[in-house]
């Protein structure tokens, strides 16, 4: 059975980083593309960053691009999230999620796109 477990979030200021990251286990995890979703209190769930199996193709969220960047170490089952230049809109529960192994929808990918989530990392971006 898939087990993904996030780490990483904490507490920062805005324009403050953090590096999430994602433990996997259970199943084949370089055979499987990832991704990153996020909820905020009151909101619903939100897409926020995708990468295929191999690593080398990386999709983002435009609330995210060019702040946030996604990336994987197959040799060790691990995902990570590079979230850089956070602001106050950045708050929520982070999640690494997989996807189905065939997933092609990146053009318009959906939070709920995913067949495995982990319990969540909180980051809290405030002054």
């Amino acid at each position: 059975e898939a087990q993904l477990v996030e780490s990483g979030g904490g507490l920062v200021q805005p324009g403050g980083s953090l590096r999430l990251s994602c433990a996997a286990s259970g199943f084949t995890f370089s055979n499987y593309p990832m991704s990153w979703v996020r909820q905020a209190p009151g909101k619903e769930l939100e897409w926020v960053s995708g990468i295929r199996s191999g690593g080398g193709n990386t999709y983002y969220a435009d609330s995210v691009k060019g702040r946030f960047t996604i990336s994987r170490d197959n040799g060790k089952n691990m995902l990570f999230l590079q979230l850089n230049s956070l602001t106050t809109e950045d708050t929520a529960m982070y999640y690494c999620a997989k996807l189905p192994r065939y997933f092609t929808g990146w053009a318009a990918a959906s939070s709920t796109d995913f067949i495995n989530r982990g319990q969540g990392t909180q980051v809290t971006v405030s002054s």
